[in-house]
């Protein structure tokens, strides 16, 4: 995965700019009659000193070194904070030189406070709109990865809505069909017609109602029970009131798929699968009886659930027991206004 780029502020920027303003603060002394070489050095430094703090003060109080939350408003406590700070530091500067220098006339000391207070003011700033261009960056960044990570997981359910082993499985039972002359071969026809018709025209599509993923899932199921017969046992128990709700396209579809593929379908051992709601959740549950050898990578749960954390920002629930699977989806009510 892609390391976050940190925020960071070149060194030539922070120097460059304090030295800037020393030489700044040190030009009306040029023209001082009463200045001396002496006067020049001290208010540059007082200036390049305090500048060098302000700037670092200011940097590391920045939530991406604080871990605190980023204020939305420029203008907030810590303006304040760091306005009062770098007042306090302006006296001791100012204390400190006349005691090392031995100086005894200096500007006044209010100059040296109006100073300090504007480059402050300058460098918060400054400093805080690169931030916040930092963070536009980063947002840009993740929605860029979201998107990527969505679009896996659709490719990922494109090659499951479209998988060569159900549709090679599907014509070797209408194959079947056909050679003993089964009656219902016209219907399993139109069965299968209808499930990759759903398949084209829902794949485009983020959410649909409940009710269309179960029309889906009885031509799902229809092809399912010409190949299983009674060794695969769904029951419906849905409440109606949920139909509204919707969920992702072939959510259904997928599930069943998963159970299918890592359980035991026979008619010796019928493989039941029910449906109903819990809650503001659809609950899809399975008996235990795993196949020889079978082993899961979660690949296919997963998938599921990035695609609603994506489009509903929820996660799917598992709960397993020794005889029980269960995958809990949720239910979203809102998607007229998605």
């Amino acid at each position: 995965m892609e390391k976050t780029k940190r925020f960071q502020v070149s060194l030539k920027v922070i120097w460059g700019s304090s030295i800037a303003l020393a030489v700044m603060a040190s030009i009306p002394k040029l023209f001082d009659a009463d200045s001396t070489p002496g006067d020049l050095i001290i208010n540059s430094s007082i200036t390049l000193l305090f500048s060098l703090f302000i700037w670092y003060y200011n940097i590391y109080s920045l939530p991406k070194f604080s871990a605190n939350h980023a204020n939305k408003s420029l203008f907030n406590w810590k303006l304040l904070l760091s306005v009062i700070l770098g007042i306090v530091l302006m006296v001791i500067l100012v204390i400190a030189h006349q005691e090392l220098f031995q100086v005894s006339k200096m500007d006044a000391p209010i100059m040296f406070e109006l100073r300090g207070v504007l480059i402050n003011l300058i460098v918060y700033m400054f400093l805080h709109l690169l931030f916040q261009n930092y963070q536009t960056q980063q947002m840009g960044v993740e929605l860029e990865r979201t998107k990527a990570v969505n679009l896996g997981a659709q490719y990922e359910l494109l090659k499951q809505q479209v998988n060569p082993h159900f549709l090679f499985n599907s014509l070797n039972t209408l194959k079947s069909m056909v050679d003993i002359q089964d009656p219902q071969s016209s219907d399993f026809i139109l069965k299968l017609s209808d499930f990759y018709r759903f398949t084209l025209e829902s794949r485009k599509m983020d959410l649909i109602p409940l009710r269309e993923e179960l029309q889906i899932l009885d031509s799902y199921v229809y092809l399912l029970k010409a190949r299983f017969e009674d060794g695969f046992v769904l029951e419906n128990e849905i409440d109606p009131k949920q139909y509204d709700s919707a969920i992702p396209p072939f959510t259904l579809q997928l599930l069943i798929e998963n159970c299918i593929k890592h359980n035991v379908v026979s008619l010796d051992k019928p493989l039941k699968i029910r449906l109903y709601t819990e809650n503001e959740f659809l609950v899809v549950e399975n008996k235990i009886q795993l196949k020889r050898g079978a082993v899961s990578t979660g690949v296919g749960l997963d998938n599921i659930n990035q695609r609603f954390m994506h489009l509903i920002h929820k996660e799917i629930e598992i709960d397993k027991d020794e005889t029980t699977f269960k995958v809990k989806i949720p239910l979203n009510y809102d998607y007229h206004n998605n």
